[in-house]
């Protein structure tokens, strides 16, 4: 793919490392001299100039570019590039959101968006001291979470099948085992009410209420905050 990275800062180094990595054609856009200058060590076309500015998205190449991702640290720019980027019919545009409050906008003008990242880390590490069983976690809208769990030697569920651990009231009402990860298996275990739970799994789980105590006690996350 042909990409148009904007801003070569905390966010946009490492997304043009991979970007180069994964064998993309990259052309980097950034304001700041020694940002740029640093950019320039990656695979990558740089260009010191401000994006904000129609003819340096051109220069850039942004009218046969595949995609651009807009990640300055400020979001009237990363708005005003994203406009621009759409008067150059632009396929796909996707840009950082520092503030929530900005997010509709960018919906409005049709963006795809990328919330604070550093604010999704934080809650990451958060979220890996206050329930160390989780192994990752997505959030899915404003509460729902997507989990994943090792499952521990002394866990209630071991030895018991999804549908027992349902009825039991082991496994919480709104929890659902979606995904099994089994040493020995040939590959991801399709859980089934009928499915017996094994000390070692790393199980997936969607949990609509996000990742209480009472989900993940169930595979040995006791002692875990609420």
């Amino acid at each position: 793919m042909y990409i148009v990275i904007v801003g070569a800062g905390d966010i946009g180094t490492p997304l043009i490392e991979v970007a180069t990595k994964g064998g993309n054609e990259v052309v980097v856009v950034e304001r700041d001299e020694e940002r740029a200058e640093r950019a320039a060590a990656y695979d990558c076309l740089v260009i010191n100039d401000d994006a904000t500015v129609k003819e340096t998205l051109e220069d850039a190449g942004a009218d046969r570019a595949d995609a651009l991702i807009s990640t300055t640290d400020r979001d009237a720019v990363n708005v005003m590039v994203c406009l621009l980027s759409q008067e150059l019919e632009v396929p796909n545009v996707v840009s950082v959101v520092h503030d929530p409050d900005h997010m509709s906008l960018f919906e409005r003008i049709g963006v795809n968006t990328m919330q604070n990242p550093q604010r999704l880390i934080a809650e990451y590490l958060y979220r890996a001291v206050e329930r160390p069983s989780i192994v990752d976690y997505m959030r899915v809208g404003e509460r729902a979470e997507v989990v994943e769990i090792d499952v521990t030697d002394d866990a209630p569920i071991v030895g018991t099948t999804i549908a027992e651990a349902v009825d039991s009231g082991i496994l919480a009402e709104d929890a659902f085992v979606v995904a099994i990860e089994r040493e020995g298996s040939d590959g991801p275990v399709v859980p089934r009410g009928s499915t017996t739970i094994h000390a070692g799994d790393r199980v997936t789980v969607y949990a609509a209420d996000g990742a209480t105590g009472a989900v993940t006690e169930a595979f040995g996350g006791e002692g875990e905050s609420d």
